[in-house]
């Protein structure tokens, strides 16, 4: 079905990504992914802001949320609570509103095999997060865990990973992706992957670009990719000199598999 086909919905006729937005379109949700790196080197690099290759954890596990600061906490002028959203063991969809303690981690109550998405939903006096905000796993020191997992970046109350993860039981379908860089010099230039591993599978390429300059954008409204449930979607960037910035987002729409 086609972004912009126009569906009757409630007696009237609308936009179908409009519907889609509002929740409308039953077994149909829609996910917007964007990531931000500031350091892409030579070295390949998935595009959020923790920097590195993304490590994928091999179970589900309680997570470790702390900030490296301690006014980020349940009484604290900084981020006092915030949604972590993501995967349980079976790769259905959950999320918790956790509240923090500063520096000392405190344990999720769900087990998470994926994070997704991190983001404040209060805050002090501060109006934002005084620290850097973790979900990770092992020793944590000053508030920064062994593993990282998710990472809200100081100033942005919102994680910047441009990764996800197909739910158990739906199907996403790619409508746009889109990569940007900065800063290149004359001789240097972003190679962009998007990239895909289906369940007990490798990572595979599914586009690669060269960028100089700009933005490099991926439009599949007309025929979107398509990506199993359970499937690991990134977007990773090297640069080929030097060391450059680079963005990057993909939309995609997930419709729950039939039953019938």
């Amino acid at each position: 079905m086609s972004a912009f086909v126009s569906q009757t919905q409630y007696g009237k006729t609308e936009q179908f990504n409009l519907q889609l937005a509002r929740n409308q379109i039953q077994g149909h949700k829609f996910q917007f992914k964007f990531g931000y790196n500031p350091t892409v080197t030579t070295a390949e690099t998935t595009v959020w802001t923790q920097g590195g290759v993304y490590a994928y954890q091999a179970s589900a596990i309680q997570l470790k949320i702390s900030s490296s600061s301690a006014n980020d906490t349940a009484a604290g002028t900084g981020a006092r609570t915030i949604s972590v959203q993501g995967l349980d063991s079976a790769y259905n969809e959950i999320s918790e509103t956790v509240t923090l303690n500063g520096q000392t981690p405190v344990l999720t109550a769900n087990n998470f095999l994926r994070v997704n998405r991190m983001f404040v939903i209060a805050a002090g006096s501060g109006n934002t997060a005084a620290g850097t905000i973790y979900a990770g796993d092992g020793t944590v020191t000053a508030g920064v865990p062994a593993t990282v997992y998710a990472v809200i970046s100081l100033g942005e109350n919102q994680t910047l990973m441009a990764i996800w993860t197909v739910p158990a039981g739906y199907t996403g379908y790619l409508v746009e992706s889109t990569l940007n860089v900065g800063d290149a010099g004359a001789s240097q230039s972003l190679i962009g992957r998007l990239m895909q591993r289906q369940i007990n599978g490798v990572f595979r390429t599914v586009s690669k670009i060269v960028l100089h300059d700009g933005t490099a954008n991926f439009d599949g409204s007309t025929i979107p990719l398509t990506f199993p449930e359970k499937t690991d979607i990134e977007i990773r960037a090297t640069s080929t000199a030097g060391t450059n910035q680079a963005g990057a987002n993909f939309a995609l729409i997930y419709i729950k598999n039939s039953t019938d």
